[in-house]
């Protein structure tokens, strides 16, 4: 067993903070607005989990046959075309600073309790408290500073105690909860209505779960692939589940399902219940120490993979620049900022945000998993190496590929404007590719 590769335990942990997010704060609300029942609501969260199993194991499979860094990314262009690596590539930047902008709308719906509790024009305000976390952030990056090891354990201890306190709930609280009804807006008895809000509810389940598809870049880290992948993989996925749904039933024993259905600082409510008023605004600030947090990473990581873009030609040399004394990517970082802003300022709510970022990564992940298919008949020469091979293909990586396309279409269908702005980002994205691969080849003749 060799010392430098990743045991078990470390596979496990790594997936588990790979998935848990500032999600599980918010989008439960999200889901219980478009479930007609409780049972709906946990069905759809039972499946968001079913399907992150199959398609992380579908990402471990092909971590294993194609074991490059950022695999993630590389993988287009083995499988499909250059332009859809780029087109893709970019799409992700994109999702990735909308994850941001929404995620600081999140803290800003939670902060703003606190701050300005009858603020007559709460949402201009939370555009500016959200604002606010990027340009002070930015500045923070910018200045060449990052935040030590030591504060971001803190805050991500502080996230998962705030996990763990929402579950406590479910042991000994012991006040009624609601009886729960089903919406007004979705008791049609037509079938179709029950699809489209099953739909609409793995839209905001895919958001919280997301983030499993980065196993794809641990490929050949772990010792053992065969056995600590899909073991590793399975483990941690059961345990967000069991978080998850064990937080979700704590939100309604102690709020009740129709509170569920029309609050969003749903965590604040739940401990004002419990503790007092005074829990609920110290939970809030916790929450938005956390986003920061989560806002910090995302601005330190990005202009790095825009670095990386750069360095391969896809994105101009000026992406891949530092600056002398501070040595910042200061235009990746700046783009990357300015791009978050813009998606908050065109959003406005994190509602919008999430369809967006969940219909752009539809492309990645579905375009993604089906490169399975090609890697299996390339690299058949590697079975029996060693290398992870997932049992019942291709059902797995099928239902991934299943699920997100009608996530896909539920998103079109529900919101065509976000759905049309996301296929003319693809589109456009794919153009300038070949625009500037036209320019580099003039320019090479000349």
């Amino acid at each position: 067993m060799s010392k430098s590769k990743l045991n078990l335990f470390d596979f496990t942990m790594i997936m588990v903070s790979l998935v848990i997010g500032m999600g599980i704060f918010r989008t439960p609300a999200n889901v219980a607005a478009t479930s007609p029942s409780p049972f709906m609501f946990f069905l759809i969260w039972i499946t968001g989990g079913i399907i992150a199993i199959c398609g992380a194991l579908t990402y471990a499979e092909i971590g294993s046959r194609f074991p490059v860094t950022g695999g993630y990314y590389r993988i287009f262009s083995y499988a499909y075309h250059p332009s859809i690596a780029f087109a893709v590539n970019c799409i992700i930047l994109i999702s990735n600073a909308a994850s941001l902008a929404g995620v600081a709308l999140i803290g800003a719906e939670y902060i703003i309790k606190v701050v300005m509790p009858n603020a007559a024009n709460a949402q201009q305000v939370q555009i500016i408290i959200a604002i606010s976390s990027i340009i002070i952030f930015y500045a923070v990056n910018l200045a060449g500073l990052k935040m030590s090891a030591r504060t971001q354990n803190v805050l991500t201890l502080i996230k998962i105690g705030l996990v763990l306190l929402l579950i406590l709930p479910i042991f000994f609280y012991t006040g009624a909860h609601e009886i729960s009804v089903v919406s007004n807006t979705i008791a049609s008895p037509l079938l179709r209505e029950y699809i489209k809000a099953f739909g609409l509810g793995l839209v905001a389940v895919s958001f919280t779960y997301g983030g499993y598809q980065q196993s794809i870049n641990f490929g050949e880290e772990v010792n053992n692939p065969s056995k600590n992948i899909p073991r590793g993989i399975i483990a941690g996925l059961l345990i967000i589940i069991v978080l998850y749904l064990s937080v979700n039933y704590a939100y309604y024993k102690v709020i009740g399902f129709n509170t569920l259905k029309t609050s969003t600082n749903i965590a604040a409510i739940m401990a004002g219940h419990l503790f007092g008023t005074a829990a609920g605004k110290i939970l809030s600030v916790l929450l938005f120490l956390s986003v920061l947090a989560y806002v910090n990473v995302l601005l330190m990581a990005n202009p790095r993979v825009m670095q990386a873009m750069s360095a391969e030609g896809m994105l101009p040399k000026a992406f891949g620049k530092r600056h002398i004394t501070t040595n910042v990517l200061f235009t990746s970082l700046s783009v990357f900022a300015s791009l978050c802003v813009l998606i908050v300022f065109w959003a406005k709510t994190f509602d919008e945000i999430l369809s967006f970022t969940i219909f752009l990564d539809c492309f990645g992940m579905v375009l993604s998993a089906a490169t399975i298919f090609k890697l299996r008949r390339n690299t058949a020469h590697l079975d029996g190496t060693g290398i992870y091979k997932m049992k019942f293909f291709p059902i797995m990586p099928l239902v991934f590929m299943a699920a997100y396309t009608f996530v896909f279409v539920i998103i079109f269908i529900d919101k065509p404007f976000t759905g049309l702005t996301g296929l003319t980002i693809l589109a456009a994205f794919t153009g300038l590719y070949f625009l500037v691969d036209r320019l580099k080849k003039r320019k090479m003749i000349s």
